[in-house]
């Protein structure tokens, strides 16, 4: 979402809850989207929750209450996805099926997938026709229900690389772990798209280190273990988690 139109409408879902005196939700939220919403909304006078359908989700809504304890549930609805163990189907496969419906992204939060299941998280508003819709993905049969029972599918797992840079500057280090050239870097942090620890990073010459949390729209996350030791020939060695 445009920052400019995120802004707008997390003011607008704050003003709404407190003239009203009745909760106001937007969602699903990005990380990056509910860092700035966090931001935004620190001084208004509505208690904020966020919530994406089960504890640690990715993608949240937020909830603009007038009073702190809310008796309201938040509008977000788990659907399991059942299909043969054999038959591999990942997260893009759910996604691209259910954005071929016409469904807007902001209506899906998280997609966990395992042999066999998926837990997909979607907005009340889509669930009946999402459950009444998607009957196969791609060439896969799939039934689909609402809920889902524990243990949730892990989804997406943490995965380790390393890299080498000539600097902990970061667009180094975005060319090292994204695999692109350093001018290519360079574009992405002049055009918005690298958040680090859910902040925008707008400066080429801005350094990293372990720990940092680094976003690239259109490349994913990236976590930062260690910037310290170099290779021979004096290049720092990137370890890092991202993922997969």
């Amino acid at each position: 979402m445009d920052n400019d139109l995120l802004e707008a409408r997390l003011r607008d879902t704050a003003e709404i809850c407190e003239r009203t005196s009745r909760p106001k939700f937007l969602g699903f939220l990005t990380r990056d989207e509910r860092a700035a919403a966090e931001h935004i909304l620190k001084n208004t006078d509505c208690h904020t929750e966020y919530f994406g359908g089960y504890e640690g989700a990715e993608r949240v809504f937020l909830a603009c209450f007038p009073y702190e304890s809310s008796k309201y549930s938040f509008p977000v609805t788990a659907i399991t996805f059942c299909f043969r163990k054999n038959d591999a189907l990942s997260h893009r496969d759910f996604l691209g099926a259910l954005m071929s419906l016409g469904i807007s992204r902001e209506t899906v939060g998280d997609i966990l997938t395992e042999p066999g299941r998926a837990v997909v998280f979607v907005a009340d508003e889509i669930k009946k026709f999402v459950i009444t819709q998607i009957s196969k993905i791609g060439n896969v049969g799939v039934t689909a229900k609402e809920g889902y029972d524990l243990p949730l599918p892990e989804g997406d797992r943490l995965a380790e690389f390393s890299a080498t840079a000539a600097s902990d500057r970061l667009d180094c280090v975005i060319a090292a772990v994204c695999g692109v050239s350093r001018a290519k870097a360079c574009e992405k942090i002049e055009s918005g798209a690298v958040t680090v620890n859910s902040a925008p990073a707008l400066k080429q010459t801005k350094t990293v280190c372990g720990g940092d949390v680094i976003s690239v729209r259109g490349n994913g996350r990236f976590i930062l273990d260690s910037l310290e030791d170099r290779t021979k020939k004096n290049r720092l060695i990137i370890k890092y988690k991202r993922y997969v």
